[in-house]
């Protein structure tokens, strides 16, 4: 089907559907193929050479892959799946949208409307069932309205704090006609920049200050905003400290970098969070991980000193209250911020303060020592070191995760795919997206063993699509998080923590991925190089002891 960009065209519901998704910039969608949708694939079928269509083998990972696509593109993202069990197995990366305020689109193919509340085949009441996952809950009932409810879903995705959206398809639907769509272009919708008087109040506050410290996080950071961001912190020599997997949003080589909140986050740190006597937040949410479950800050005296700026004013003061809180663009902030003149004076009152925290820093990411035959800290150190500047790592969760987010650093925007809601099973799916988003970058993936097998069918959809990535799996024979704390709370009485594993390597090569293991930190140089020089997809498998169960912690008592 093809028109220009103003011109309607009448045709079916499921039609219109894709020729607004064109509208709307998407390049890709993520789906298992269900019957429930059959005339949007047909139509799909249509603007083959326009939207790449990714057949996923679970739709949890195509979830996934959509909502790590949004986060790495900075744009709304589209995943399709089948109703019932399909919906269901999509809600995990529903989960991870809206925990991680990332814009995505959930269609989702519905039994006929006749059929509604008679306990029909895989009925799923959509509106009950994600009236707390998602940002909203619409329904294409009527085919004249389609482009309306796409349109309505990718506003509704992307205002505010942004976060994921779902939208019903009955299958009756989508075959009627009498649905017009046209290929306009929809406005985007800006926010506010903070307005000269306030960013004058700001470099006032911080001058005036003593410990300042800046705090960076949330979703919806550009390059350009992220490059403003070291400007303005490097020329005032201002520490900056990054919330919970969000590490690219400021270059960790910096010498204003003073490290990551939260889990693991060491005590030093803790401390100077505590002792600042000014914080401002950039698009950082102040959630339970980043604050240390809400202890690391006191709501009784943080209006004195906090400065809050985000995009969304219900997260502004939510659970502590700022003395200037402001709703608008990180980015226009932090390019507003970038124009100030700093103090004339230097070195500025908190240049001692600010060189502590990145000396702090450095010395909490030198390799630590362990028990086993392999070091993580010094596996991460030496990836980092091998890896161009722009290479995406992603990784789900896990304890293997601490080590990652510890010892490998993040020196450009958009290089960390890494769900903030702890979920399991997101690595791959997040590679797979990253390297389609990006071809010419090069992708790690880091799961723990049982992270990875919780979507390591996707090696089928990597091998398929020929894509060139590192699958870096850490075997440890255990659920490790939860290890860890049964352990701790429950001594030598550890229950449904053991895994037995398959045989990774031959896992991987019977998908067709070049692969070998690795039990010797030594023999990690070699292993590395071979992989990356593999033509396609490639494994390794990193034999690691349950001892060494976190960064600097033993598991006393546990046996590999």
């Amino acid at each position: 089907m093809s028109m220009d960009s103003t011109a309607a065209a009448t045709g079916r519901a499921a039609d219109a559907l894709v020729t607004r998704l064109a509208a709307h910039g998407v390049e890709r969608v993520f789906t298992v193929a269900g019957e429930s949708y059959l005339d949007v694939l047909d139509a799909l079928y249509d603007e083959r050479n326009a939207i790449d269509v990714v057949t996923c083998r679970h739709e949890a990972a195509a979830a996934n892959m959509a909502e790590a696509t949004a986060k790495i593109s900075g744009r709304c993202a589209v995943a399709f799946v089948t109703r019932g069990p399909g919906l269901t197995h999509a809600s995990i990366g529903v989960h991870t949208a809206q925990q991680d305020a990332t814009p995505m689109v959930l269609f989702v193919g519905e039994i006929p409307r006749e059929d509604r509340f008679r306990r029909a085949f895989q009925e799923v009441d959509l509106s009950i069932t994600f009236a707390d996952l998602a940002k909203g809950v619409l329904r294409i009932d009527q085919p004249q309205r389609t482009a309306e409810i796409v349109d309505r879903a990718f506003q509704l995705a992307t205002a505010n704090r942004p976060g994921p959206v779902i939208v019903g398809l009955p299958e009756d639907v989508l075959g009627e006609s009498g649905a017009s769509a046209t290929r306009e272009i929809p406005a985007s919708i800006e926010l506010p920049a903070p307005s000269d008087e306030r960013v004058r109040e700001i470099g006032a506050r911080i001058a005036a200050a003593r410990r300042p410290l800046l705090w960076i996080g949330g979703s919806g950071w550009t390059a350009d905003g992220v490059a403003a961001l070291r400007r303005f912190a490097e020329t005032w020599d201002l520490p900056v400290v990054t919330a919970f997997r969000r590490k690219d949003h400021f270059p960790n080589a910096s010498t204003s970098y003073a490290g990551e909140l939260g889990l693991g986050t060491p005590p030093d740190l803790v401390e100077r969070v505590r002792d600042a006597d000014l914080l401002l937040v950039l698009g950082a949410a102040l959630g339970d991980i980043e604050t240390g479950g809400y202890r690391w800050l006191d709501r009784t005296r943080t209006a004195a000193r906090l400065i809050h700026l985000h995009r969304d004013a219900e997260t502004l003061s939510a659970v502590f209250p700022a003395g200037i809180a402001v709703q608008c663009d990180v980015n226009a902030a932090a390019t507003a911020l970038a124009a100030l003149e700093p103090p004339a004076h230097a070195p500025r009152a908190w240049s001692g303060w600010t060189r502590a925290a990145h000396a702090a820093y450095a010395a909490f990411i030198e390799p630590v020592e362990v028990v086993g035959d392999l070091n993580l800290s010094r596996v991460f150190r030496h990836l980092r070191a091998e890896l161009p500047e722009s290479a995406v790592v992603t990784n789900g969760a896990g304890n293997y995760a601490a080590w990652l987010h510890r010892f490998f650093e993040h020196w450009v925007h958009s290089t960390q795919l890494a769900p903030g809601n702890g979920a399991m099973g997101y690595a791959v799916p997040a590679a797979i997206a990253a390297k389609l988003a990006h071809p010419a970058r090069e992708v790690v993936c880091v799961a723990g063993d049982g992270c990875f097998l919780m979507s390591a069918q996707e090696l089928a959809t990597a091998a398929a699509r020929g894509l060139k990535i590192l699958f870096l799996v850490v075997n440890n024979g255990s659920y490790g998080t939860i290890r860890m704390h049964q352990e701790s709370r429950f001594p030598g009485r550890s229950v449904a923590t053991e895994l037995h594993n398959p045989d990774f390597v031959a896992y991987a090569r019977a998908f067709g991925l070049r692969a070998q293991r690795v039990a010797r930190t030594a023999d990690f140089a070699a292993a590395l190089a071979e992989a990356r020089a593999a033509p396609g997809p490639a494994l390794i498998e990193l034999v690691t002891s349950v001892v060494d169960i976190a960064p600097g912690k033993r598991l006393p008592g546990a046996e590999r």
